[in-house]
């Protein structure tokens, strides 16, 4: 209990420093659409484009279907379990900047999926890798900018994606 009382201190004081150190409107405003990219839609349309062009035994898109029936249930019995109240129920007077899907902050979804998609599409396709990984990191730190997830929980969320693409890309090798 001492480790988990340490660890949401640190969370605390990481995330106030990000919402303190003059990150104002202009950054607020571009992690607005850099979460958007995060939100699912364009992972549905990415595997639509691979069903349309290549088919349904196209290796990346069977690699990620199953990727996705592990970490959408994975991330929803984890958040609902452990019931990690969000920056705004947890810090007095702090107010979020968007309004979050769910109530519970931990593991952050948009990072669990971001980076789970880039670790798979990086793995098929290297040359995007870095800019994949990049984008992920990015969506992940907008989460902590926008007030709706601590550090530790784009962490976990980071780990998570990437152990459970890890896994769909072993069984699809």
């Amino acid at each position: 209990m001492k480790l988990l009382n340490t660890i949401q201190k640190y969370d605390v004081f990481v995330f106030s420093w990000v919402i303190n150190a003059g990150v104002h409107n202009n950054l607020r405003k571009a992690c607005r659409y850099v979460t958007k990219i995060g939100d699912g839609e364009l992972y549905v349309v990415a595997m639509f484009l691979m069903v349309w062009f290549e088919g349904l035994q196209y290796p990346p898109l069977q690699a990620m279907l199953v990727a996705f029936c592990i970490e959408r249930p994975s991330y929803f019995v984890l958040k609902n379990s452990l019931r990690r109240n969000r920056p705004a129920a947890a810090i007095k007077g702090f107010h979020s900047f968007i309004t979050p899907s769910d109530k519970f902050s931990f593991p952050s979804g948009h990072t669990s999926a971001s980076f789970m998609v880039a670790t798979l599409l990086g793995h098929y396709f290297p040359l995007l890798l870095i800019p994949l990984y990049c984008c992920a990191g990015l969506i992940g730190f907008s989460r902590v900018v926008l007030g709706v997830h601590f550090p530790t929980d784009i962490l976990v969320g980071g780990a998570m994606g990437i152990s459970i693409a890890l896994f769909s890309i072993g069984q699809h090798i």
